[in-house]
């Protein structure tokens, strides 16, 4: 039998056994399905959109062309990568998975990145906002505002490690390349206008474009985040989850860390906001071991992230697979990061003498990342209906 007919036979098992579980668990899957889409409008798409249509509409108008011109003497060093890719890297930190994908992939199909260079740049412009990492985790898990900090250094660190390891990828099948231009502000401005006299779409229609490529994504990625919720809903309560963490167990033994954190480890592996929510909430265990759990999942972000990754790279000839070996990368740096700075960023700088006294609840001010996500909770919905409204109004205006 050929491998192609397994894998067929396999996809079409496991597809008709989660339609199944579906019918066995309606409500489970009904409370997961709920959670994820409550995650998906409060959140996900009020702090995303606008980073996809700016980013939309910077790359119609050159603005990423300007901006790949000046960093292409600071890129193509380090990691070999136009300068574009500066521009991708920096939209990815600020609005956070899976940004990075989103914009390589759309700068492949302009062909500004060929496909090795491609494959290098989502490897390392896969993370996780501020927003997140600051007030859902540190805050909102750990009830510890200075976690931030050291969450952040250990992510975003391993994130330039990857950078610099994945640009050795794809060196013998590359030409060699050329020196990398000067900095040169004439020559990022012409860059910049001829990018634009060949896009030649007005304002209204680039805009009205942008608003359907960006809303279109994050329609696809609220149903990724539905559908991985109740798949990962379902996995624990028919004990897949539990049989997993047995085997997870003996890895985290085996690393010195507690056979406590096999469980939400594994559930991280599948959703990045559950399984470092379980791993805060651990008993009994030493808070560098819960930093040092979370930030590999943080890391690897979930096969709800992978997958898609996966749904947007299907629409290039960009592979994947260096991208999932990225991640299990940037897991281990991230988590060696965070054992490494434990000292001088967390203890030595909070820890004990400089501690803030502990306040009541009701008096404790909240961080700007706390007031943020909170504001975002509440206004998130009624800002998801408000532009599904405008998105319905660009998609019959542009079907005429």
């Amino acid at each position: 039998m050929a491998s192609t007919q397994v894998k067929t036979i396999l996809l079409a098992m496991g597809v008709t056994a989660f339609a199944c579980s579906l019918i066995i668990f309606p409500e489970i899957s009904f409370e997961a399905s709920i959670r994820g889409l409550n995650m998906w409008w409060e959140i996900v798409f009020p702090s995303l959109l606008p980073f996809f249509i700016v980013s939309e509409m910077m790359i119609g108008l050159g603005v990423v062309n300007f901006i790949g011109v000046l960093l292409e003497p600071l890129m193509r060093p380090l990691f070999r990568v136009p300068g574009a890719g500066g521009f991708v890297w920096a939209m990815a930190m600020a609005s956070g998975f899976p940004s990075g994908a989103k914009l390589a992939a759309r700068l492949r199909q302009n062909g500004e990145l060929s496909r090795i260079e491609a494959e290098r740049l989502i490897c390392f412009t896969n993370s996780s906002n501020p927003l997140f990492i600051f007030g859902a985790v540190s805050v909102g898990f750990f009830y510890n505002s200075h976690l931030g900090l050291l969450l952040a250094a250990a992510h975003y660190g391993g994130n330039f490690l990857v950078g610099l390891t994945m640009r050795f990828y794809g060196s013998r099948s590359e030409k060699k390349a050329t020196a990398p231009a000067s900095f040169s502000l004439a020559a990022a401005f012409s860059a910049m206008h001829k990018a634009r006299s060949q896009d030649r779409r007005p304002i209204g229609k680039l805009m009205g474009d942008a608003v359907l490529s960006s809303i279109h994504t994050l329609l696809m990625i609220g149903g990724f985040i539905i559908l991985f919720s109740v798949l990962n809903k379902i996995l624990f309560h028919v004990h897949i989850t539990s049989l997993l963490a047995a085997g997870a167990a003996k890895l985290l033994v085996f690393l010195d860390l507690p056979a406590g954190l096999s469980m939400p480890f594994i559930a991280g592996l599948f959703e990045i906001t559950l399984g470092s929510q379980m791993v805060s909430q651990v008993q009994d265990v030493h808070l560098m071991e819960q930093v040092v759990v979370v930030s590999f999942i943080l890391a690897f972000s979930g096969m709800s992230v992978h997958a898609q990754v996966a749904s947007i790279l299907a629409d290039t000839d960009i592979r994947f697979r260096q991208f999932l070996f990225a991640r299990f990368l940037h897991g281990i740096y991230a988590a060696g990061f965070a054992f490494f700075l434990w000292k001088p960023v967390y203890e030595q700088s909070f820890l004990p003498q400089n501690a803030p006294p502990a306040v009541p609840v009701f008096l404790y001010e909240k961080t700007i990342w706390e007031k943020l996500l909170l504001y975002l909770q509440q206004i998130g919905p009624v800002f998801t209906i408000a532009m599904l409204i405008a998105y319905l109004f660009f998609y019959v205006a542009a079907r005429k």
